[in-house]
């Protein structure tokens, strides 16, 4: 006898064939119920990042491994939020202003820290005419004063991308500073080689300025009232970036001002707690392009250059000019990157300092790859 018919005309299944067809139906969805996703599921095949991905072709198969001479483990029970999608998905900001407070934690909000520059910037009535400013508190350290009420207590501040110290910032000259500084200051979004802050001799510049000697940045949230995760995260990651930055001659500590290396500092709380660690990497312009540095035999990796086309050499003597009008050159560039990533472990470290910082790539972009800007190519990914 013939199966009866639809209203297709195709020939209806069989009782066997829709059991089959269901216990394969729930097969597959149980499969994806119990097969754990990845940050990376969410992530298109054919998303473009700003800053390329390591290539085993180029970088050495090795070149997405995480560390294996990492001990320093996260706390158990360190768990974060795997599954949201990261890439693109920041608050984009036009400068930067961190806030020397000499703590490595600040209470909730830092602008309610009574009598702060923060807590000034806040409740400024004037804003910066060139865009957003992101504010940050930090451990850089506090000058040392006479002492005096909190309005007239001077304190520094660190402006970026102009990779520019301020010196004598108080509450009350905070006006001054938005006016003179911030707003005529180079953005995330302006191209290379714009610069019109006005220079320490300036009678519109009421503060000291000095260049930021650094060639790179690490900023690090450690903000535990915030999130204890950052609070545990920060000083784990610290002590594996100094290790892996030592023997390449670029570790810098809170006080050492000589010309580049790598300044680390804690910062408050920049969005998205729940993927820590964050890390925004800050490269300067000298540092972006075809060379990049190698350590030589004693671990200066000032010294020598690697560029792409010519292999690895010397520069030779009649190329290059004193160590102080060097180390000027470099002190007065700006930044032109930051990378800014999130979900950073300290068996991550490696990587980031061998292919981030010193080259701008990225080794894990799809899982860890939050936003940033790159002037050089006058890209930003928020």
């Amino acid at each position: 006898m013939p199966r009866s018919s639809g209203f297709n005309g195709r020939s209806q299944p069989t009782v066997n064939t829709i059991k089959k067809m269901s216990l394969s139906t729930v097969f597959q969805k149980g499969k994806a119920f119990l097969t754990p996703r990845t940050s990376t599921d969410s992530i298109p095949r054919t998303t473009i990042f700003i800053f390329p991905k390591v290539d085993p072709a180029i970088d050495g198969e090795d070149c997405d491994h995480d560390c294996e001479t990492c001990e320093i483990q996260y706390p158990k029970g360190f768990k974060i939020d795997e599954e949201e999608k990261l890439y693109g998905h920041v608050k984009g900001f036009a400068t930067h202003l961190l806030v020397a407070t000499g703590k490595t934690d600040w209470v909730k909000d830092v602008s309610d820290e009574k009598g702060s520059v923060m807590e000034a910037v806040r409740d400024c009535e004037v804003e910066p005419s060139n865009g957003k400013l992101m504010l940050s508190a930090s451990n850089l350290p506090v000058p040392s004063h006479e002492p005096c009420l909190p309005k007239h207590r001077p304190t520094t501040v660190l402006l970026l991308p102009a990779f520019t110290f301020i010196d004598d910032v108080t509450p009350t000259k905070v006006p001054q500073l938005i006016d003179n500084y911030i707003s005529p200051a180079p953005t995330t979004s302006m191209p290379l080689n714009h610069s019109a802050i006005p220079s320490p001799g300036s009678q519109e510049a009421p503060f000291q300025t000095r260049p930021c000697p650094h060639k790179y940045l690490i900023l690090m949230c450690s903000q535990r009232t915030r999130d204890a995760r950052c609070g545990q995260s920060a000083p784990l990651l610290q002590r594996e970036f100094e290790r892996h930055l030592r023997p390449l001659g670029l570790y810098r500590d809170m006080h050492d001002e000589r010309p580049g290396g790598v300044g680390i500092y804690f910062i408050s709380h920049v969005g998205g707690h729940k993927f820590s660690a964050n890390v925004m990497i800050y490269r300067r312009a000298d540092a972006v392009g075809n060379k990049r540095e190698v350590p030589d035999a004693i671990g200066n990796a000032n010294g020598r250059m690697e560029d792409g086309d010519k292999g690895i050499g010397i520069e030779k003597e009649d190329d290059r000019v004193g160590e102080e009008e060097m180390a000027k050159g470099w002190e007065e560039e700006e930044g032109a990157q930051c990378i800014w990533l999130a979900r950073v472990r300290p068996e991550d470290c490696e990587g980031i300092i061998k292919y981030t910082l010193l080259q701008g790539k990225v080794v894990k972009p799809e899982r860890q790859l939050r936003g940033g800007f790159d002037r050089a190519k006058g890209l930003t990914s928020w």
